[in-house]
């Protein structure tokens, strides 16, 4: 009878860490999914549960708290850090996917917590990821970040091509650093497309300046 009872609250246990592994990916894919990343709800959602139920079974197999316990488990650290690698992209000097990528590593270690039955862990580092991914840019955009990356289009007559050098020039007095990533030509026009590190506190200069030379066509910023 008491075995019995045994696997039941072991059953019920395990129901409730797939439920709160649920929940809690949910919450963190949802924010992922309305910003239309590469690893949205669904995914970080099965992050989350597989997370839990390799923790969950590596726990039952170790037999309790044992250095087995956590044989299988710490391989999920391991693994879940291919899935992160996947989200990372380079496009010459900027680097996207590393908050999703992060996502996806504070959503296994959250999944793993659950699996292990240390709910209250889970819940507070659930909560404190929360607050940082809504706030910290705030943060970063009001009181860190002193450069902002621009893509930079600007349109000129193909007979004005020899104005590039000076055009660059002057960019780079309000560039950290510059990049031509494209040039076009369409016609009688040429297009140059450029990736910038652009001061913040030089961003309204820069727009003046654009919008002040004559041999720029158009411009988009």
């Amino acid at each position: 009878m008491e075995i019995d009872i045994f696997y039941n609250q072991w059953e019920t246990m395990d129901l409730l860490k797939a439920v709160g592994a649920l929940i809690a990916g949910v919450i963190l894919g949802f924010e992922r999914e309305l910003k239309d990343k590469a690893a949205g709800l669904r995914t970080i959602t099965l992050i989350c549960l597989g997370s839990a139920l390799f923790t969950i079974l590596s726990y039952k197999m170790g037999m309790g708290a044992t250095e087995d316990a956590t044989r299988i488990a710490s391989y999920v650290v391991s693994g879940v850090g291919f899935l992160g690698a996947g989200v990372i992209f380079k496009d010459a000097f900027s680097i996207s996917g590393l908050t999703t990528a992060s996502i996806i590593w504070v959503a296994a270690a959250i999944g793993m917590s659950i699996g292990f039955g240390q709910f209250s862990i889970a819940f507070n580092f659930l909560i404190c990821s929360l607050i940082i991914i809504h706030f910290g840019g705030f943060v970063n955009r009001k009181f860190l970040s002193t450069i902002v990356l621009k893509n930079i289009e600007i349109k000129i007559n193909e007979t004005d091509y020899e104005v590039r050098t000076s055009l660059e020039n002057e960019l780079k007095s309000y560039c950290k650093r510059q990049e031509l990533v494209r040039l076009e030509n369409s016609g009688s026009f040429i297009y140059f497309f450029y990736e910038c590190k652009v001061y913040t506190s030089k961003l309204k200069q820069l727009e003046k300046y654009l919008l002040k030379q004559e041999v720029i066509q158009s411009f988009s910023l």
